[in-house]
């Protein structure tokens, strides 16, 4: 299946089969053995080709945060469907959706104000976890779906944005 991932504002395209050793990465018409390993000790180890690089992962919903010699990447999932509704000029950034289940613990906008990108829509709990949620793009909150305190699940759509007048 191929699955696409930003890095940055780049989008890349990929996707990842099995091989004899671990697993082969399928990228930009390349083929690269890639795989990665956990020690007793906790750290991770990436082997990509011949190479072995300590690396130090870490996600938070569809975001995968990567250390890799001495850089940091932010890397974000991008499920088909909205991938193609951007392709098709929808609004793939109109619908703000749960990255995890959890409930409202602060709204900070309401509907029809407008926004700009990064700016905070709201707080979310999951786990005793607080993640901020914020705008993708400058826009106005066209509608508010859920309330301070109510409870949602996974890919759940917490607010809509239209683009500004």
């Amino acid at each position: 299946m191929q699955h696409a991932f930003k890095l940055g504002e780049a989008e890349h395209n990929l996707a990842l089969s099995r091989s004899a050793k671990a697993y082969r990465l399928h990228l930009d018409g390349q083929l690269i053995d890639i795989d990665l390993k956990t020690g007793a000790d906790g750290r991770a180890w990436l082997t990509v080709g011949e190479r072995h690089l300590p690396v130090v992962i870490a996600t938070r919903g569809d975001e995968v945060f990567v250390h890799l010699e001495g850089e940091a990447y932010a890397l974000r999932y991008q499920h088909p469907l909205d991938r193609l509704a951007a392709q098709a000029h929808g609004g793939a950034e109109d619908s703000i959706r749960a990255p995890m289940p959890g409930s409202i613990v602060a709204l900070s906008v309401q509907a029809g104000e407008a926004v700009s990108k990064g700016q905070t829509l709201l707080v979310m709990e999951s786990m005793k976890m607080e993640t901020t949620i914020s705008a993708p793009r400058d826009g106005v909150i066209a509608a508010i779906r859920y309330e301070k305190g109510q409870t949602f699940d996974r890919d759940a759509v917490l607010l809509s944005l239209e683009p500004l007048s």
